[in-house]
């Protein structure tokens, strides 16, 4: 079995050293290879120099829903070094995924973003509202781009639509990959649900009814592959272990936690604490870096909703 032996902060991916880029605060910092040889990384709620801190300073503050930024620095013990952003005129990082026009919608949030065949896609929710046990999502969706990240468009025909009755399980999603197929775990809106399984052909990604589930088989029904609570994820697959690894935040027991697990399909092992939020309070997120998934020690974003900032991490394993 995997262990974890030693999680210990490298350095702030986001805060002072992001100014320049108009990110004051903000958080998740999702990683991905864009397929050119770049890392992306995609955040959430973004604010500007106005920012006062949560219930705190203007409520505008230059917010924007989403943005991204790229990286190419490989000496991750050094840091994370964003070196641009998809940028508006003004040079400040742009909303990527623009809001739905005449839907109560509160704000876009991206979950899971992947390089497939020339194209990069970017799950995303939708979120309706926000409750003390988490949020509810309108749905969850795809955004495509062809040009490496720069551009986005979000196809309308490519979502999940949630229910106030039934909570769909694949709101908040992590993409994987396979010669031959897209994997999506997936998990329902709030941090409380287990997680499922879905998987496409590579071509299919944006095309919800091409998806098959797994329960058992693969088919048309989706019975969970891990049990909750599993809150925003990320998943790869780590060559030195011959082991899929999912990261996530456990809501019970305040803690970033990984699971292993030989298959997508399982079986995986109950999470082992990767962080803790007694001695990191107001964790969440817990984001892979796909550069660091060849030996035995991963890296990782964090996100803290006090300082709401992220950070990079360092984990030993055995």
């Amino acid at each position: 079995m995997v262990r974890v032996l030693v999680t210990r902060a490298v350095a702030p991916v986001t805060g002072v050293g992001t100014r320049r880029f108009g990110i004051h605060a903000t958080d998740l910092g999702i990683l991905w290879d864009n397929g050119q040889g770049r890392l992306l990384v995609a955040f959430g709620d973004t604010y500007g120099a106005e920012w006062g801190g949560h219930g705190a300073g203007p409520a505008h503050a230059d917010w924007r829903c989403n943005v991204l930024a790229s990286s190419s620095n490989r000496d991750l013990d050094r840091g994370l070094r964003l070196d641009s952003v998809v940028a508006r005129a003004d040079g400040v990082a742009a909303q990527i995924i623009e809001r739905d026009r005449g839907v109560d919608e509160n704000t876009v949030i991206p979950n899971s973003g992947i390089a497939v065949d020339g194209y990069n896609y970017l799950h995303y929710m939708s979120v309706r509202e926000w409750r003390a046990d988490g949020w509810s999502t309108n749905y969850a969706g795809v955004a495509v781009s062809a040009d490496g990240g720069a551009t986005w468009t979000k196809p309308p025909g490519a979502r999940w639509v949630n229910s106030a009755k039934d909570d769909h399980p694949f709101q908040i999603c992590a993409f994987a990959s396979t010669a031959d197929h897209v994997y999506l775990m997936g998990t329902t809106n709030g941090r409380f649900g287990g997680a499922y399984l879905g998987r496409c052909r590579r071509w299919d990604v944006l095309v919800p009814s091409a998806y098959e589930y797994w329960s058992g088989t693969w088919g048309k029904d989706a019975t969970p592959v891990m049990s909750g609570p599993v809150g925003e994820m990320s998943v790869g697959f780590n060559k030195h272990f011959g082991q899929w690894l999912c990261l996530h935040l456990d809501e019970h027991r305040a803690a970033i936690v990984l699971r292993t697990a030989p298959e997508l399909t399982g079986p995986w092992t109950d999470g082992q604490v990767m962080a803790d939020g007694r001695d990191i309070p107001a964790l969440y997120g817990g984001y892979l870096h796909p550069w660091a998934m060849d030996d035995a020690t991963v890296y990782w974003t964090l996100s803290q909703w006090g300082p709401y900032n992220v950070t990079l991490m360092r984990t030993e394993l055995g």
